[in-house]
């Protein structure tokens, strides 16, 4: 950037000094004895534990009339009263009394959010839910390791499901829970969805860089558009996940698998495939799969696209899902708590089937993950380091390579920012 000047320099230029009289405006005698009346904007997120008094306290409004129509109204006392989370804002006259209260959520993944409105009326208070559409902002953050990734993020206020994408991001390339270093450093570009200006809910990971025991790992987010326009395609598994999107790194190499590296999250593996002595029939038998340790309730995910073939309760893997993937590969989750599918349903890849339990033979709540090929039994660890990924189109690189000099600059911004804190 440059700056071009035509005129003289300023300290060559004459100074005079003006002096000029005002008058002062007339007094209004009205307008000193007449009240001043004015409105009051308070905003905060509900808690669980809020009742009409102790919510409306908290947003400074004094107006019992309000507080008996929050306790009686049926739409407040379900979307509002014991709700927490949700962010509300309050306007009010000078005197406290309650004019307007509006709340807002997000309850799904479908771009929009819902609205609570609560307005007071010459006939008294009504309540109304609207929709509207929620609008992304780029938030950027950086980071350094002391102990943990959340621990870390934590420090840089950055929301823990953006930690957790960014451990399903790099989870074929980085050990989370072992293979951390301290002073290994990230820094991460990620969407916040608002609605009426105020954060709702995090999005999706745009771009990621990590440096792991000083090896810089990249990813950003790329969704094929000529796979997406491609009809013709729709056959395909690799077309298919084209047009879901998914995260490369920046020289183009697909970071997305056909399988996820593990059906949970975070989870910690408890029993391997091999040959164990069994805790139930004390008896040595080949384990012909993988346990995960986790507590009740821990949300088990599908591994890979595909269809429901069993669901329901099967001997000793008490509630089970089994679900049939291409190419005649199937996956099994057992012991579960609860079955959050039915049999032929589709599944998309990270899709929740279920929850961790400890029905069946298990002596402790876990989950039991098999993997079969041809119905022969693989080990599940060795599948997921093995299986293959989604290549880019020949006819996407082009974009791709604009958008992944872009994300690089970005990347180094958002690292810029956590030197700028450090100096």
């Amino acid at each position: 950037m440059a700056v071009a000047s035509f005129a003289p320099d300023a300290s060559d230029l004459p100074v005079r000094q003006i002096v000029e009289s005002v008058a002062a405006l007339p007094r209004n005698a009205s307008s000193e004895s007449a009240p001043q009346s004015f409105n009051l904007f308070r905003s905060d997120i509900t808690r669980s534990t809020d009742t009409a008094n102790t919510l409306l306290k908290r947003l400074g409004v004094d107006d019992d009339a309000a507080a008996a129509f929050l306790r009686s109204d049926a739409t407040a006392r379900q979307v509002l009263l014991g709700r927490g989370g949700r962010n509300v804002t309050a306007e009010t006259s000078n005197d406290n009394r309650l004019l307007k209260l509006s709340a807002r959520w997000s309850p799904e993944d479908d771009g929009s959010f819902r609205r609570l409105v609560l307005e007071k009326t010459p006939h008294g208070f009504q309540s109304r839910i609207e929709s509207a559409a929620l609008t992304a902002s780029t938030q950027l953050a950086s980071g350094t390791i002391q102990t943990s990734l959340f621990a870390a993020t934590d420090d840089a206020r950055i929301p823990d499901t953006v930690a957790t994408q960014i451990a399903e991001i790099f989870s074929g390339d980085i050990d989370f829970h072992r293979a951390l270093r301290k002073g290994d450093r990230f820094s991460v570009v990620y969407e916040t969805l608002e609605g009426d200006g105020e954060p709702l809910r995090t999005g999706r990971v745009l771009s990621v860089e990590f440096v792991n025991a000083g090896k810089t790992f990249q990813a950003m987010w790329f969704q094929d558009p000529v796979a997406t326009g491609t009809p013709a395609a729709a056959g395909s598994h690799t077309a298919d996940a084209r047009r879901k999107g998914g995260y490369y790194t920046l020289d183009g190499q697909s970071l997305r698998r056909a399988y996820l590296a593990s059906p949970m999250e975070f989870s910690r593996v408890t029993s391997g495939f091999k040959m164990r002595m069994h805790p139930i029939l004390r008896t040595l038998r080949a384990h012909q799969g993988v346990d995960y340790g986790a507590p009740t309730g821990t949300l088990v995910r599908s591994v890979g696209d595909g269809v429901v073939e069993f669901a329901g309760v099967q001997n000793g893997y008490g509630n089970v899902v089994i679900l049939k993937h291409r190419n005649n590969h199937s996956t099994l989750y057992a012991h579960l708590s609860r079955i959050n599918v039915r049999k032929g349903q589709n599944v998309s890849q990270g899709q929740n089937i279920g929850a961790v339990g400890a029905t069946g033979w298990a002596t402790g709540p876990h989950l039991h993950f098999e993997f079969r090929i041809n119905g022969v039994y693989r080990d599940p660890l060795t599948i997921a380091r093995e299986n293959e990924t989604v290549p880019l189109s020949a006819a996407a690189k082009p974009l791709f390579t604009r958008l992944a000099a872009e994300n690089r600059i970005v990347l180094s911004a958002a690292a810029s920012l956590q030197q700028g804190n450090v100096q």
